[in-house]
């Protein structure tokens, strides 16, 4: 069975979310390296969604289930806030997020450089994004 979680819409639900993740992906075989920066990527997507598409409502939710795929694992985030497709972010020229001593705006940035693979798709009102990390090449699942 898949692990599911259940985040209301607040940030700090975050910290939920990071124990539940690190758990799910140990099992998985995952460094603490790589389980530690997939946490991250799935947090700033999760807190992108909280601030921006809820409001950091409470009374909304967002889910997430980990699924292992053939030779990756994907973790699937679904909502129905509004929508932001990560496949269209552009990103900020990084020297210029420097110069101007911005703090923000470098997120999905990093989501995309540690993440193997994204998908997004919006229907009916829900989102899905599943982020998609390959399996080490030396471990296979547990």
């Amino acid at each position: 069975m898949s692990p599911k979680l259940k985040l209301s819409c607040c940030t700090s639900a975050l910290v939920e979310l990071r124990s539940f993740l690190q758990r799910s992906l140990e099992a998985y075989g995952f460094s603490e390296v790589d389980r530690h920066q997939v946490t991250l990527a799935v947090e700033e997507v999760c807190t992108n969604l909280i601030i921006h598409s809820h409001a950091s409502n409470p009374k909304e939710v967002i889910y997430l289930e980990v699924k292992e795929l053939k030779e990756k694992l994907a973790i699937e985030i679904t909502d129905k806030g509004d929508a932001f497709n990560l496949l269209e972010y552009e990103v900020p020229d990084l020297k210029k997020v420097i110069e101007e001593k911005r703090k923000g705006g470098i997120g999905i940035y990093l989501v995309k450089k540690i993440m193997d693979e994204i998908e997004f798709e919006s229907k009916n009102g829900e989102n899905t994004c599943r982020l998609i990390k390959n399996f080490p090449s030396s471990k296979k699942p547990k």
